[in-house]
């Protein structure tokens, strides 16, 4: 077997083989083989292969990243602390922190069959019943993940809960202006709102920070068997995912899956009103200040999209449909602003 003529970019595949061989286990001392995984907006994520076994490969993007984002040693710990608790995970093989292999850390994780579904034009065709128990699924290990004691799985130390959503908005801020490149009065406006109306946290657990359901790999029987992209996981409140995964699914109708994820519109998926209502029957969190938590959630997007916004503008994103992230963030932001008078 040759090497393929052109490394997938990000990966020097003749520096990453020898690396490999001594540290991943079951890995053949010959070439590698890689493809890039479409669909990525942020981690370049490839699928390795020897020619007898296939692994995942997780790297940072390239260009600018970040101070807090795309930490490879995070993702690696929390997929491997709860790889004996009820969420699936992919199996975890070896972390790279030597940036001398490939320019920045990166983890070699197990390749799980799955489809991780993002168009609503995916849905269609397995029909609504289908649909809808892949929705219930989606929840539902929200819910069991929300419920694992980080402490019991070695991840008391993993985050700070005490004062975690002050300094979410804090940090959403900073990373806004890292990336900043055009006046953006809306965010302004939103962080004000926020960083003014700060509730106090529900109980602490074990937060995803972009759990939507094309971060879930869904088997053929229509089960999650792997929930994947842990990179700004920590310990906070798990409110933040739930917001997270609403506003998603609001946004699929407003902006349309061109831009994000709209697999929630697909006939079948669970409503808004559903999922909320599926969470709470196995949460006792308080959802009566829900709206800052949307306006969180906005901001945050916001600010993530507005990054891969500032690198597309530098040359440095890989893929397509990067060129319509910089509109996607006004109607975000006017989103944000109306659901903090929201009521739960």
């Amino acid at each position: 077997m040759s090497t393929i003529a052109h490394d997938p970019p990000g990966l020097d595949l003749a520096r990453l083989a020898a690396w490999f061989a001594a540290t991943v286990p079951g890995a053949a001392d010959g070439p590698l083989r890689a493809r890039l995984i479409a669909g990525g907006r942020s981690n370049l994520t490839y699928e390795v292969t020897d020619g007898r076994a296939t692994w995942i490969v997780r790297r940072p993007p390239l260009g600018h990243v970040l101070a807090t984002a795309h930490d490879m040693a995070r993702e690696f710990r929390v997929m491997s602390a709860l790889r004996d608790t009820g969420v699936p995970v992919p199996g975890t093989y070896a972390l790279c922190r030597d940036e001398g292999v490939l320019g920045a850390p990166f983890y070699v994780m197990e390749r799980v069959a799955g489809t991780p579904y993002r168009y609503a034009a995916e849905l269609q065709p397995i029909g609504a019943e289908r649909t809808r128990a892949i929705s219930i699924g989606l929840i539902d290990v929200l819910s069991i993940l929300h419920e694992v004691d980080p402490a019991a799985i070695g991840l008391g130390d993993f985050g700070r809960p005490e004062g975690f959503l002050a300094r979410q908005v804090r940090r959403w801020r900073k990373q806004l202006d890292a990336s900043h490149s055009r006046d953006l009065p809306a965010a302004d406006e939103l962080h004000a709102r926020l960083a003014a109306g700060v509730p106090a946290e529900t109980a602490p657990g074990v937060v995803h920070g972009d759990y939507r359901l094309d971060n879930v790999l869904v088997d053929d029987n229509d089960r999650p068997v792997a929930v994947i992209d842990w990179e700004m996981a920590t310990i906070g409140d798990p409110l933040t995912d739930l917001a997270l995964l609403v506003v998603y699914q609001r946004l699929g109708t407003l902006l349309g899956g061109n831009v994000v994820a709209d697999a929630s519109s697909a006939a079948g998926f669970l409503n808004e009103d559903e999922l909320i209502e599926r969470y709470t029957a196995r949460s006792d969190r308080d959802l009566s200040r829900f709206g800052f938590y949307l306006g969180l959630a906005s901001f945050k997007l916001a600010a993530i999209l507005e990054g891969i916004h500032y690198r597309h503008l530098r040359g440095q994103t890989v893929g397509s449909g990067f060129d319509r992230m910089g509109d996607a963030i006004f109607p975000i932001l006017d989103a944000g602003l109306a659901s903090l008078k929201e009521q739960y």
